[in-house]
């Protein structure tokens, strides 16, 4: 606020200050609404006449001086009996002197006040614009919320059509047409499949055939013929008028600061508190009348119908097509899923079924092969028999056998599938909600934040900026802020990984603790006990951290200030993706690709930190540990972030809220009852965007994509929790929510560049970990290159390296060595390197560097076969259905034939009109000689061919 600006109210003028503005504000009707008005009582999303509609509502604090309070409550309910109560009061109180009260406290509500009263200004200032735009107003300040004060919007015909003209709508004309199904196989085999789920498909849109289509073209005035205006009421949906509405208010100013501010700009500043469109009505209850919210509820939002399609049209239609796109695009998710999780179960089942016929398993099971191993930790741990890893490499054939490799290359060629088929869809979906013609050069504001940083500026170059130039932020005044996002990024990548080695530690210590404990059942079983804790500490860290992380880039993307909300909103996309990505994927990484090749070898470990040795691998590999990693994170991540939180934290925050009300469950669903839809909608919760669900989403997709050659029931897991999830999501949006604005898309945006990327990374992940985390290759080099008869027998032995007690460090030999009953002189451990007895002792072998040349062989094969594979599925699959393609086709000659009859039409009256004043023009200056003279017939002549040649020119924009 400016320093000249006198707003604080003048004591002898606070009287008539309330009633000057109402009076000025809405001239045909009181801006203040009575409650419970025996004329018009309140049902419904309208104003208290009943029949305007509230299309939009502004919320704002009503914490005003007391005497300006005093004299808005005049306008309220009851208002005789409150002025004589104030009046009562006023003379009751007046009787005893009252303290002189402390000045730094009146200085203090003074300032309040003054800022308050700043706010109401503003508030004013805005509410007069808009009236001058069109709208029409209603305030409520005596509702049951207390504190809060709402201003209900209504936008008239007149507005609709103008905005709506302005913002290019496209609107359904009268000129309906068939829309013809596909000849093709595809075609036919979509419509099969139609028919045979037709049980599955919800209950809505039942009246109208799905064979006809009403042509849209973009609403204009001047065509109003064009479109069916029968029913005006209904002509633009609650959907519609709230995003005009909105439009309305993000263009219209208030002035009184020394910058314009829009509706961004109030909220930002707190002049409003919140504003949100209202949602069509109530859903249960007594007086609950149809409506497409309750229609969401019974047929989307409930736990009964959750092997039903989604009503994707219908979701358009009340939340808009940002949110369609987001639903339809889990939608098709989840049903690729199907397959991909039925051949995930195959592949585990296969590897149950042949688990007692894998000979490197039941070699390692065998009692008879009393191979004596190397201890696992300096000290601490003892020789062991590699009898008792049984059970894990049993485990470990679960996951690790030659079906897996099958399904990474199916998952490579299904995620290929799933991104093509989603793009046909998108096409399909673009069509059906006439959004083909929709582009990118739409208008986008400005965000509050930019402006404000922008006025600072220019208050800072007033006389050094030439008058004219438009004042922006440049790369210069946000590089503090790209520099400081580029360290912290950097910075919280390195607390991950930290946190991560961290875990090592915790798993090293521990290990060596349980071998030193003398419980036996803490020493019974210790690698599984090590393996869970471990990955539990990761869970409990990711999701403590996930939210660390979107806090800090959201931080970050402010410091930033992205001019427009699409930048902001693509640029905090990015940066919480990598940060979640980092955090969720670092420890399954490491168990992956580092766990067990950065050991040494007895005699030569690797410490690390002092005397931490680091850890190796069980004798059946890492997979099983990874496996348990991504287990665990991904169904821990599925239950508690994604479903718990959404369930138990909107459950927390109303108990909390009934705790701190003075009334028990059942006055507050009474009270609850007696609100209006406006109160109903300011107490759910705000829309914060749809950025939180595609990221748990892309974070799923890739957790089932990467490293799927280890873990096959990943799918399957996926697949159950979004079942539970597109239901979760639907009662949030439709009964836990306020109602979003209706926003459009013609994609998901960044979303499918992310969803491309992981898929291609998939690949490669995949690759690797089949070559040099599973023992995949190893046992193909052995039995085609080593082994005597081709088959896996002998295999363990061939991986196992020996070593010579005596040539143990000094201080690292177990403390124990006679754990077993006897002295031990050579141990095995897992590795290709040189006999004890050898010229280069404990050298590696050729036989590591023949399975490293097969595993980087493989790596390079696989990568480059099922890339191959993948783009010509791609090529293969047209983006655009055939039939889509031929129908955007159709109705643009459809259009073409629309404006072309128009025009005839409008000819042959021009030429009728012309005919008869040419008939009637010899009487007509018979009756009057004052008539002036006709024009002369070369001037007629001329005009004739300009209209003609005029016309030639306006023909071709109606051609293909």
């Amino acid at each position: 606020m400016r320093r000249n600006d006198n707003y604080l109210p003048v004591p002898g003028e606070e009287k008539n200050l309330d009633v000057d503005f109402v009076n000025e504000s809405i001239p045909m009707k009181n801006m203040y609404a009575d409650e419970g008005s025996p004329l018009y009582p309140r049902l419904g999303p309208y104003f208290t006449d009943g029949r305007r509609r509230v299309d939009y509502v502004l919320a704002y604090q009503i914490q005003k001086p007391t005497s300006i309070r005093r004299q808005s409550s005049r306008f309220g309910d009851n208002n005789f009996i409150r002025r004589l109560r104030r009046s009562m009061s006023m003379r009751s109180s007046r009787a005893p002197l009252q303290p002189k009260e402390d000045p730094e406290i009146a200085a203090q509500k003074q300032r309040t006040d003054y800022h308050e009263d700043d706010k109401r200004f503003r508030r004013e200032e805005f509410e007069e614009n808009l009236l001058e735009t069109g709208l029409e107003l209603e305030k409520d300040e005596g509702g049951k919320i207390p504190g809060i004060g709402f201003l209900k919007i209504h936008a008239p015909w007149n507005v609709l059509c103008r905005e709506a003209e302005f913002m290019k709508l496209k609107m359904p004309t009268k000129k309906v047409y068939e829309v013809k199904q596909g000849s093709n196989l595809v075609e036919k085999i979509r419509l099969f499949i139609h028919k045979v789920t037709a049980p599955l498909h919800p209950k809505v849109d039942a009246n109208r055939p799905q064979s006809i289509k009403s042509l849209s073209h973009p609403f204009s005035r001047e065509k109003q013929h064009l479109f069916d205006l029968s029913d005006r009421d209904k002509f633009f949906d609650s959907k519609t008028r709230s995003s005009i509405v909105y439009e309305v208010l993000k263009r219209t100013r208030c002035t009184r600061a020394k910058y314009s501010m829009g509706i961004t700009s109030l909220l930002a500043n707190g002049v409003y508190t919140s504003a949100y469109p209202l949602h069509d009505g109530d859903i249960e209850g007594v007086n609950a009348e149809a409506n497409d919210r309750k229609l969401l509820y019974e047929e989307w939002a409930s736990y009964s119908v959750f092997y039903k399609y989604q009503p994707i049209g219908l979701i358009r239609k009340y939340f808009g097509e940002k949110v369609g796109l987001y639903f339809a695009w889990l939608g098709v998710y989840t049903q690729m899923l199907i397959p991909a999780a039925i051949v995930g179960v195959i592949v585990f089942l296969y590897g149950c079924a042949t688990v007692d016929d894998n000979i490197p398993s039941m070699e390692i099971c065998d009692p008879r092969n009393n191979i004596t191993m190397c201890p696992l930790c300096d000290r601490a741990c003892s020789y062991w028999k590699l009898v008792t890893a049984c059970g894990t490499a049993r485990a470990s054939h679960l996951f690790d056998n030659p079906a897996t490799v099958f399904f990474s290359i199916f998952m490579a060629l299904w995620a290929v599938l799933f991104m093509e088929h989603w793009k046909r869809r998108q096409m399909r979906l673009n069509y059906v909600w006439d959004l083909t013609g929709f582009g990118e050069e739409e208008e986008d504001h400005n965000r509050a934040e930019y402006e404000f940083r922008v006025m600072k500026k220019t208050m800072k170059q007033d006389n050094s900026t030439p008058k004219g130039e438009k004042v922006k932020l440049t790369c210069t005044d946000r590089m503090p802020a790209y520099l400081t996002t580029v360290v912290m990024m950097f910075f919280m990548i390195l607390v991950t990984f930290a946190i991560v080695f961290g875990v090592i530690l915790y798993r090293i210590s521990i290990k060596a603790a349980l071998h030193m404990s003398t419980y036996p059942v803490a020493r019974s079983n210790i690698r599984a006990t090590v393996k869970t804790t471990a990955a539990i500490i990761n869970l409990i860290v990711i999701i403590i951290m996930d939210e660390v992380y979107a806090a800090i880039a959201r931080w970050l993307n402010t410091l930033e200030v992205p001019k427009t909300d699409k930048s902001y909103e693509e640029r905090l996309i990015f940066k919480t993706f990598i940060l979640k990505f980092v955090n969720a994927f670092t420890p399954i990484v490491y168990l992956a690709f580092f766990r067990g090749r950065l050991v040494g070898r007895p005699g030569n470990y690797l410490y690390v930190v002092g005397s931490y040795r680091m850890e190796e691998c069980a004798h059946a590999g890492c997979l099983m540990e990874l496996c348990i990693q991504l287990c665990i994170t991904m169904l821990g991540k599925q239950l508690i972030q994604n479903n718990l939180f959404e369930i138990g934290i909107p459950k927390l925050k109303k108990l909390l809220r009934r705790r701190k009300s003075d009334l028990d469950s059942k006055q507050e669903e009474e009270v609850n009852k007696t609100l209006q839809r406006h109160e109903k909608d300011h107490i759910m919760g705000p829309f914060v965007g749809l950025s939180p669900e595609y990221m748990e989403m892309i974070i799923q997709f890739g957790m089932v994509t990467l490293f799927v050659a280890s873990f096959p029931l990943a799918p399957l897991f996926a697949l159950l929790n979004n079942i539970i999830e597109i239901r979760l999501d639907a009662k949030k949006f439709v009964m836990e929510l306020r109602r979003p604005i209706a926003a459009k898309a013609k994609d998901i945006g960044i979303w499918y560049n992310l969803l491309r990327g992981l898929s291609k990374v998939a690949v490669i992940v995949n690759a690797f970990v089949i070559s040099f985390t599973s023992d995949f290759i190893p046992r193909l080099v052995y039995q085609y290159m080593y082994s005597l008869d081709g088959t896996m027998h002998g295999f363990v032995n061939h991986t196992l390296s020996y070593f010579n007690v005596s040539d143990f460090q000094p201080g690292t030999d177990p403390l124990e060595p006679m754990h077993l009953g006897y002295s031990v002189e050579i141990c095995r451990y897992k590795d290709y390197r040189e006999p004890p007895s050898s010229n280069t002792p404990y050298e590696l072998s050729k036989e590591f560097w023949a399975v490293l040349a097969a595993r980087l062989a493989f790596v390079v094969v696989f990568q480059n076969v099922v890339m191959l594979m993948s783009d010509f599925v791609d090529w293969l699959i047209p983006d655009i259905p055939k039939d889509i393609s031929l129908q955007i086709h159709k109705e643009k000659i459809l259009m073409v034939e629309l404006f072309m009859k128009e025009e005839q039409g409008k000819r042959l009256a021009a030429r009728d009109n012309h005919n008869q004043d040419n008939c009637n023009s010899p009487s007509l200056a018979s009756r009057s000689p004052a008539q002036p003279r006709s024009r002369p017939a070369t001037h007629a002549v001329v005009w004739d061919h300009k209209r003609k040649e005029q016309e030639a020119n306006e023909a071709p924009e109606y051609k293909l």
